[in-house]
């Protein structure tokens, strides 16, 4: 086990009796302070969040372009690989995840990082619809793998009373990045160059190679204490916790958020209401901003299973204050509509960041510390059964049914909300168990 030496407090260049007495830590940081990550680790892995998301941010703006003009695909085909890579990633999600757990979770993120890293030089040189396919199952096998690695290393890698918050943080770097992301990928667009199209996988490859770089460079998480084979052998798989993963498919319909985020209040706005089309770009930089500056706020103090629901029921209350805010612009006119479109991408924006604080909270709280990344997989199938129908569902509901389909959309986040406080204790119930009968806590 190898790990990081404390941070130590810099000479003050006086030596002997006469030195300085050191001054008291300030008990109340500063606002700039607060904005930074509490830890050197929180910010490392801050700064390999924005480094994963530059480099996938990057290619990800120009992919539809690069995809149609460069691979030579139709939309069609576009969705037939992405949803195939779906299914891919569906069924891989506990197996990747016992991998990591048995191989390493830091080992298997790198690993996984690298070859991602690798993978995108070879976009270049995909031509037809066969190998694209083939492309994106390889890169989402590989992607589930260092997902789940990652998502166990930072439970490990934290303390419990850190967590949450840092991986708020984290987001929040994601966020950052993927904006940077955009703006080069745009840049690389605003060219209109074949060529110069071509070449954003290669610089998106350098960038994840940096990054992979960086994720060798962090420390090992807490060697865990070994397990007789006896134990192993009786411990359950995360996909026997069925009150968990009936806690991640309810919180998976919570996130859902993103649904009527990047489709349905987009859709609703262009056909159902009078606001003009460019208030898109103001929603969706509003949304940008909140998610660096308040993700944090809304995450802190969620250090329990109990603060979790909290956070899932103050989510379900502003997804369901949007539902009924935008449906009212139907019938509204001009900066009326305006600004109660904006104000119901402002209510969704805070249910997104809640639900979050109560997923990373739920999966701290409930998930075995010897296989956080099986149950990393397990919360990913969970997440995906909760949500993989909604934008059909919620765009159907909400386009061909009006006033009617946004209620039913709230009714469905409700009921799913209502679920979690007996999943949740059931989940906890179960941990305890599993525990106690291999041995107690690890």
């Amino acid at each position: 086990m190898t790990s990081q030496p404390p941070d130590l407090p810099e000479s003050s260049g006086h030596s002997g009796p006469m030195a300085p007495a050191t001054p008291p830590i300030d008990p109340d940081p500063g606002w700039w302070q607060r904005q930074l990550p509490p830890s050197p680790l929180a910010r490392r892995l801050s700064v390999q969040s924005i480094l994963f998301a530059v480099g996938e941010g990057t290619f990800i703006t120009g992919s539809a372009v690069f995809f149609t003009q460069i691979v030579g695909l139709s939309a069609a085909q576009v969705g037939v690989g992405l949803t195939v890579a779906g299914l891919v990633s569906f069924f891989l999600a506990v197996p990747a995840g016992k991998l990591a757990d048995r191989v390493g979770t830091r080992r298997i993120w790198a690993i996984s990082a690298g070859l991602t890293a690798a993978l995108y030089l070879a976009w270049p040189f995909i031509d037809g619809f066969v190998a694209y396919v083939a492309m994106m199952v390889v890169l989402e096998a590989v992607s589930v793998a260092g997902w789940n690695g990652r998502g166990a290393y930072t439970l490990d890698i934290f303390s419990k009373e850190e967590r949450v918050e840092s991986l708020a943080f984290m987001r929040a770097a994601l966020n950052i990045g993927f904006t940077i992301g955009a703006l080069i990928g745009g840049a690389a667009l605003a060219t209109n160059n074949d060529d110069v199209v071509r070449a954003v996988p290669v610089l998106t490859a350098a960038i994840l190679a940096l990054n992979t770089f960086w994720i060798t460079r962090l420390p090992e998480p807490p060697a865990k204490e070994p397990t007789h084979d006896d134990d192993q052998l009786i411990k359950p798989g995360a996909l026997k916790n069925r009150a968990f993963l009936g806690l991640m498919t309810a919180d998976g319909v919570l996130g859902t958020n993103q649904v009527l985020l990047n489709i349905v209040i987009p859709l609703w706005l262009v056909e159902e209401t009078d606001a003009p089309r460019v208030l898109l770009a103001f929603l969706f930089g509003t949304n940008t901003v909140m998610a660096v500056l308040l993700q944090v706020a809304a995450a802190r103090g969620v250090d329990s299973v109990a603060r979790s629901l909290r956070a899932s029921y103050i989510s379900a209350s502003f997804f369901v204050l949007s539902c009924l805010i935008v449906l009212v612009t139907h019938d509204t006119l001009g900066w009326v509509t305006i600004l109660l479109v904006w104000v119901g991408h402002v209510t969704v924006t805070g249910a997104e960041l809640f639900q979050s604080a109560g997923s990373w909270g739920y999966q701290s709280e409930l998930t075995d510390p010897d296989q956080r990344a099986e149950y990393q997989g397990a919360a990913h199938i969970g997440h995906t059964a909760g949500s993989v129908w909604a934008p059909a569902l919620f765009t159907w509901l909400a386009m061909e049914h009006g006033t009617t389909g946004w209620l039913v959309i709230a009714a469905i986040v409700l009921v799913a909300t209502a679920t979690m406080r007996t999943t949740s204790r059931s989940a906890e119930r179960y941990l305890e168990r599993t525990t106690m009968s291999t041995g107690g806590p690890r």
